[in-house]
């Protein structure tokens, strides 16, 4: 199967005159998988302990398995912490945030583009908050 991307699928959709016929068409694009489940996936992908990706992540025990287990959704700042704790790339990150509701890092908003450049130098969560501590912004938490 050829793969599409977003936008031709947001172009056959404005373009569609019966949805049915679309989704039966682009269904096999679309995320179907919870949060948990994708997180699970990258655990398996890069052979990672869950209890060492919390600590990168510099997240509670407790909640950080939570969110694991599909028992919370975490806020933005903290799907990142976990994101980078994993050690993802940046498609993989942007994945994650996809598949958490939440919008993707976008290089013109000054946090973003901290935690962009700490996503690509490979940085962990204390670094970043370092720089967006420098720079006046939020931290991670």
């Amino acid at each position: 199967m050829m793969e599409k991307n977003t936008s031709k699928i947001v172009e056959e959709l404005q373009l569609c005159d019966d949805f049915a016929t679309f989704y039966h068409e682009n269904k096999n694009y679309m995320v179907e998988q919870s949060l948990s489940q994708l997180l699970g996936e990258l655990l398996e992908q890069k052979q990672l302990k869950k209890s060492q990706v919390i600590r990168n992540a510099e997240l509670s025990e407790v909640y950080a398995y939570q969110i694991f287990s599909g028992l919370r959704v975490p806020e933005r700042n903290k799907l990142l912490c976990l994101a980078i704790g994993m050690q993802l790339n940046l498609e993989q990150v942007q994945t994650l945030l996809k598949c958490g509701g939440y919008s993707q890092l976008y290089v013109k908003i000054p946090f973003d583009s901290i935690v962009l450049y700490g996503v690509c130098k490979g940085l962990s969560v204390m670094e970043i908050n370092q720089l967006l501590y420098e720079y006046g912004l939020e931290t991670l938490g």
